[in-house]
């Protein structure tokens, strides 16, 4: 192997890392904001957690968060806003991803 393809190998290794990265916090993100909104809903514990992963699945029906704030929205009539909730992800994306360079 040259140099070349060394080099080649760990940028390609570096991409495969960063996008997984990337998976798992918007994941974490979106059970973080999972969490909020069902507080919000007035529900704890497993019903909570529960919760909290329809909104991890409900971003995979399309690329983006679009479909997250669809869902928490609709689940959310009332009692949060859409800028409410966008900030909200914004915010737990943050803390996401401090959570995922802790655990590393």
């Amino acid at each position: 192997m040259t140099t070349f393809d060394d080099r080649e190998n760990a940028f390609e290794n570096k991409f495969a890392h960063d996008a997984e990265m990337q998976f798992r916090a918007e994941a974490r993100r979106n059970k973080l904001v999972g969490l909020w909104a069902a507080g919000l809903m007035g529900e704890s514990g497993d019903d909570a957690t529960a919760y909290a992963m329809t909104v991890v699945e409900a971003d995979f029906e399309e690329a983006g968060i679009e479909d997250v704030v669809r869902k928490l929205t609709a689940d959310l009539a009332g009692k949060a806003s859409d800028q409410e909730i966008r900030a909200k992800m914004a915010e737990m994306l943050i803390a996401a991803k401090a959570q995922l360079m802790t655990e590393i």
